[in-house]
């Protein structure tokens, strides 16, 4: 038996090959330096922020705000969590109920419009989405009026339930995309066939697999709550609302402190921050999932 040998640019072409490096050019220094300097100045206020908390009352100015302390002191960091130490455990309080409430609400109203065509599904959708687009504004007066008549207690809880009325429209949204287009119709097929309901498909077999919506939807309901200012200011006072309140009075003194004032936006910007090093990682995952058809 005789063996034919394949030609040298067959097995050339065969062979795996090798990823070359394009060489250091002026286009990637440019790329990279421009990188930097963005970087330099989104973190120069950082900068700001974090050398002033630590400063004492004669080292602060408008001329050695970019200077180091001279003397390194937790004083304004002290007096900032004695200010807001209530307001950041009730801000707890409103975000978290918020985020899931909004979020299981989310879910279950796009599980519906996604897989149950009942007539004028389309419509209600829309009303929903609707909801988005309504500005806080423009809906105050009626809204106060309205949790007044309900009887729902003053501050946080009035706060809870406005927030997860104006968040079940984006999570509506999130979830009904993220059920379409992500989850296969095949396995609520199977589940209807094995006798299962609407409420138990989706209790046993969707809620399960939709982490990456739910990461989504936790992650911007948590800051919307712990972010806002409008609704807070208006429906809830220095006694019973958010940490944004406390830190408004922290800083809108007749005589303010800025270190504390510094240290004071610090402390209300960590949990946020916190919660993004924890969950960024399937944010933009979670986002994109129901962004394409499979």
């Amino acid at each position: 038996m005789t063996t034919v040998a394949a030609p040298p640019a067959a097995v050339e072409s065969l062979a795996p090959r090798r990823k070359t490096r394009r060489p250091f050019g002026p286009g990637s220094i440019v790329k990279y330096a421009l990188a930097i300097l963005f970087l330099l100045i989104v973190l120069m206020p950082l900068y700001v922020l974090i050398v002033t908390s630590f400063k004492s009352g004669g080292d602060i100015g408008v001329t050695s705000q970019w200077n180091l302390p001279d003397h390194w002191t937790t004083a304004s960091w002290v007096k900032a969590w004695s200010s807001l130490r209530d307001s950041f455990f009730r801000t707890f309080q409103l975000a978290i109920p918020v985020a899931l409430i909004s979020s299981v609400i989310g879910a279950a109203n796009g599980f519906v419009l996604s897989r149950w065509r009942f007539p004028g599904a389309d419509v209600v959708f829309t009303l929903i989405l609707f909801g988005m687009f309504i500005p806080y504004q423009a809906v105050m007066i009626p809204l106060r009026e309205i949790v007044t008549t309900i009887g729902i207690a003053p501050g946080i809880p009035t706060l809870v339930f406005v927030h997860c009325i104006y968040g079940i429209p984006i999570c509506t949204l999130i979830f009904r995309n993220y059920y379409a287009t992500t989850v296969p119709e095949e396995l609520v097929e199977a589940a209807r066939v094995d006798g299962a309901g609407l409420l138990r498909t989706f209790g046993w077999i969707i809620l399960p697999i939709s982490i990456p919506g739910f990461v989504v939807t936790i992650i911007w309901q948590f800051t919307s709550a712990w972010n806002d200012y409008l609704f807070a200011i208006f429906l809830s006072n220095t006694r019973n609302g958010p940490i944004t309140i406390a830190l408004n009075a922290l800083a809108g003194a007749q005589s303010p402190d800025y270190a504390a004032s510094m240290a004071g936006a610090l402390i209300t910007s960590l949990p946020t921050l916190i919660v993004y090093v924890l969950l960024g990682r399937w944010f933009i995952g979670g986002l994109m999932a129901g962004s394409v058809k499979s």
